[in-house]
């Protein structure tokens, strides 16, 4: 079922992110923790997809799993950067053949061994290239877009960051799911620009529970988020009181306000960037839905 006729019913939900395992004797730790979310009864469960899809095959075996021997409705990442129209064929073919009809259309960054030459001949370039293609090769898929509350980091301006976002949403991008943020009031003043930019498609809030302090550099160095100076001296003065322990029940309840508040202002729902950590996401969300 595309997740987007699941959403236009106004339940309240919650859904969440997986990332494969880099190597093949995790996977059965990993898949008891999608089981043990699973009794979160997520809206949809997506699966990461490593840079210039380098770790297609595992994404598409663990969606596969995921959606059919374990029920959940699954949304599997695509990157199309540097590739070629027969390689995302083959994977949209494979996810139509498993029962999958939803994906999360992204740009991606090729892997840094890829030559110049791949990246200019290959038709992909933006993520509204693969949007526009699965639109109209693949058009019983459902497509979701991302979002981007801070701005894209090679974004020219946040102005023309918007536009990116309707042109996705004109292609075909049914909703929108939002890179991580620590501050609602981003996501909230990211809304009002997109409505008035004519942008009137959900955009679902991306939440991350920080669970130690490598993890804040790395944020950092992938997405930019802004830390708020009170959160992040929250989380050292729980790692100089008590360690990683105390780091993660300060994250844990950082993320769960966000959580509260967003749906207290009428969000429909969050998704949940779950780091493959079932204990952290369970708390987070215990009662957190009626």
């Amino acid at each position: 079922m595309k997740i987007a006729d699941k959403l236009a019913t106004g339940c309240h939900f919650i859904s969440v992110e997986y990332f494969p395992p880099k190597e093949r004797q995790d996977w059965p730790a990993f898949f008891k923790v999608v089981e043990r979310l699973a009794s979160l009864n997520p809206l949809f469960a997506s699966v990461t997809y490593g840079a210039g899809g380098s770790n297609q095959d595992a994404t598409l075996e663990i969606v596969t799993h995921m959606q059919q021997q374990l029920g959940l409705e699954t949304m599997a990442h695509m990157t199309c950067v540097g590739a070629q129209a027969d390689r995302l064929n083959r994977f949209l073919d494979n996810l139509s053949k498993a029962g999958i009809q939803n994906i999360l259309a992204l740009r991606g960054d090729p892997p840094l061994e890829t030559p110049v030459e791949q990246l200019t001949e290959s038709p992909f370039h933006f993520a509204s290239d693969l949007v526009s293609f699965v639109g109209q090769s693949h058009p019983e898929m459902g497509i979701s877009v991302a979002a981007y509350p801070e701005v894209h980091p090679e974004a020219i301006s946040a102005d023309a960051d918007l536009g990116y976002l309707k042109l996705k949403m004109d292609l075909g991008g049914a909703f929108a799911v939002t890179q991580l943020f620590f501050d609602n009031q981003l996501y909230f003043d990211f809304v009002k620009r997109a409505q008035e930019r004519g942008i009137t498609k959900l955009i679902i809030p991306g939440i991350l529970p920080v669970l130690n302090l490598k993890m804040i550099e790395r944020i950092k160095q992938l997405s930019g988020a802004f830390i708020p100076p009170a959160f992040m001296a929250a989380l050292e003065e729980a790692d100089q009181r008590g360690g990683a322990a105390e780091v993660r029940k300060v994250g844990v309840a950082h993320a769960r306000k966000q959580a509260e508040e967003l749906l207290a202002a009428g969000v429909q729902g969050v998704h949940l960037y779950t780091f493959n950590k079932a204990e952290a996401i369970l708390e987070l969300t215990e009662g957190l839905l009626p």
